[in-house]
């Protein structure tokens, strides 16, 4: 029997807008007894979820299926991010993986990447500038998919978000001076899966975080496991899985 699925009230009174593509990267540490997540404390005066703890994350920026990488994204992976509907090109699949690497490395300084050593990381500019400072290509073949969802008609701001999961080891570089006081996350922490802290996070990241708790509990991460899939059909949530 599907658990209930948590949903926080927001107005939903705002015309029809199509959801916007958008990635977000749970990394993991599983070091210790407990599984530890890393969250991100948003500033005080941002407009979405102030002071909330949040998993970095994002719209997908164009230039995020032209860049080079260090790998092809595995093509498990690949057939995980086309499921459901609506449905996604591969080069689209891409996008999104990679997607969830640059809005880490942007918003914490964790770079997820592999150093290259023919000087192809040079030709990295924009927001993968600190990419390239390091040599390092970003590197999604360590990703899981964890779950899509995607946002109710009627709300001010849509996302078609696919959630990932990485091991903390996958951490290549890390960019001092990203979090501060007056950036958009000021504090990054390092929480245990049953951290009463975690209890403010959004409704739909808590049931995101509940499935990547279960199956931690099975094992090692694989890409054939059922990925849970949230979208609102009939006046209500439905969870598929894809």
């Amino acid at each position: 029997m599907n658990r209930p699925i948590e949903e926080e009230k927001e107005d939903s009174s705002h015309p029809y807008r199509r959801p916007k593509d958008a990635a977000t990267l749970v990394l993991v540490d599983r070091s210790g007894t407990i599984p530890k997540v890393l969250v991100g404390r948003r500033h005080d005066k941002v407009v979405f979820q102030p002071g909330k703890f949040v998993f970095p994350g994002g719209r997908v920026d164009a230039s995020d299926n032209r860049i080079p990488i260090a790998a092809d994204i595995p093509k498990d992976l690949e057939k995980k991010l086309i499921g459901g509907s609506p449905t996604i090109s591969p080069g689209r699949a891409r996008a999104l993986a990679i997607a969830a690497i640059r809005e880490a490395c942007e918003e914490t300084g964790l770079c997820l990447g592999r150093k290259t050593t023919n000087g192809t990381a040079s030709r990295l500019a924009g927001e993968w500038t600190p990419f390239a400072d390091a040599g390092l290509l970003p590197d999604p073949s360590g990703l899981f998919l964890i779950a899509r969802a995607i946002t109710p008609p009627g709300r001010v701001r849509r996302f078609d978000t696919r959630f990932f999961t990485a091991d903390a080891s996958s951490i290549a570089h890390r960019i001092e001076g990203v979090v501060h006081a007056d950036a958009e996350l000021v504090e990054l922490v390092w929480l245990e899966l049953d951290s009463p802290s975690l209890d403010g996070l959004h409704s739909m990241t808590k049931n995101v975080l509940r499935d990547l708790a279960q199956r931690l509990t099975l094992g090692p991460l694989s890409h054939a496991a059922d990925v849970p899939f949230y979208h609102f059909q009939g006046g209500g949530w439905q969870r598929d899985v894809i």
